[in-house]
């Protein structure tokens, strides 16, 4: 673990997270739930969980979770998980880890933005360019105070003028919290700068020059507004 690193998990150590409905308050948001299929588990697509954090999954269960500072991503089937800060800690089930491109320890977590909605927060230390992204597809994280007249997506490109795309997001969409280009089969040029806005919204944020077309984990290639 690098020394960029260990800050950041120091820093998220010592957010405090307001109790949820579905149950204690993990030590901190640590980690993404990318998929969940479990009647047990207790965490939901897109939320957050913490350092310490118990998930109990049925044998057969799955669970997967990317890991935003260590940039791990996991496959979980079966078993007692607990969340670390690297990774996961699985008892009686099985786990598959591979190292993801993510921001890691270049972000910093909004907590007050992380305790208002399960989706991240990030803020790179940039004036200009506030997220990068590892993947051509990005999954946007909708504001969660979306009027029904404003609720066109608009991307732009900003280093080279000329490409515009505009989305309207329908009640699903604004009810999930988030909209994933990849559905809308939308590919971002590697190396390029654009603006993301929605209402009085607005991002700007990096495509990696390596960035990878296709599926991707969403932890490569979420942005959210600050």
């Amino acid at each position: 673990m690098t020394h960029k690193m260990l800050a950041a998990a120091a820093a998220l150590a010592a957010i405090a997270m307001p109790a949820a409905a579905r149950g204690p308050a993990p030590l901190a948001p640590i980690a993404l739930v990318e998929d969940v299929k479990s009647p047990t588990a207790g965490v939901e697509f897109m939320d957050y969980v913490g350092a310490g954090q118990v998930i109990r999954l049925g044998a057969g269960d799955v669970l997967v979770l990317s890991y935003l500072t260590s940039c791990q991503h996991e496959t979980i089937r079966g078993g007692t998980v607990t969340v670390g800060f690297q990774q996961s800690n699985v008892q009686g089930g099985e786990v598959v880890r591979a190292k993801v491109p993510c921001d890691g320890g270049n972000m910093a977590l909004n907590a007050e933005e992380a305790s208002k909605s399960a989706a991240t927060a990030f803020r790179v230390q940039s004036a200009d360019i506030q997220s990068t992204i590892h993947a051509r597809s990005p999954v946007v994280q909708l504001p969660r105070d979306l009027a029904g007249e404003d609720r066109t997506l608009r991307i732009e490109r900003t280093d080279r003028p000329g490409e515009r795309h505009a989305f309207k997001i329908d009640d699903a969409a604004a009810a999930a919290g988030f909209f994933d280009l990849a559905k809308a089969n939308l590919s971002l040029a590697r190396g390029a700068v654009y603006n993301v806005s929605i209402g009085g919204h607005k991002l700007a944020f990096r495509v990696d020059a390596h960035a990878k077309s296709g599926p991707a984990p969403v932890v490569t290639r979420l942005l959210r507004f600050p």
